[in-house]
């Protein structure tokens, strides 16, 4: 199961990992606030189509969406990412959130994609909402996670 870890410093720890669930991808992201949750479940995303450290940051863009609660602004969010990607035909390696009031703000930095180089594995769809989970465990550390469709 791949996963990432990082010490963020004073603000934690954050980080993303994938779950097994059938043919699909379970993504997950943790970290001290929501915001850092659904950053890191961004990062998984990539990390099942290709390694995020191989993206560059060379293009930002914003990308902005809502729901009537935090599981489903989770899928929003994945869903306009994986719009974002094929419309565009970029990889998103980076990622910065803001949520207020049902509302995401958030800006996802890239490059276009270069089969060659970041050598994708799969494709992926859509978010869904499988195994769908947005919580803060009993030591503060938030997650959110759902299976995506690969």
């Amino acid at each position: 199961m791949p996963s990432a870890t990082d010490q963020g410093g004073d603000t934690g720890v954050r980080g993303w990992e994938h779950f097994p669930h059938g043919a699909d991808v379970g993504v997950r992201g943790f970290g001290p606030s929501l915001e850092a949750a659904f950053e890191e479940a961004a990062v998984a995303l990539t990390a099942a189509l290709t390694d995020p450290a191989a993206v560059e940051a060379r293009e930002a863009v914003a990308v902005s969406c809502e729901a009537p609660d935090d599981e489903l602004l989770l899928v929003e969010w994945l869903n306009a990412l994986v719009y974002e990607m094929a419309t565009r035909g970029m990889l998103f390696g980076r990622f910065k959130v803001a949520l207020a009031g049902g509302r995401l703000a958030g800006q996802a930095w890239g490059e276009k994609l270069d089969v060659a180089r970041h050598q994708p594995s799969a494709a992926v769809s859509a978010g869904t909402y499988t195994a769908l989970k947005v919580a803060r465990r009993d030591d503060g550390t938030w997650i959110a996670q759902c299976v995506v469709d690969v």
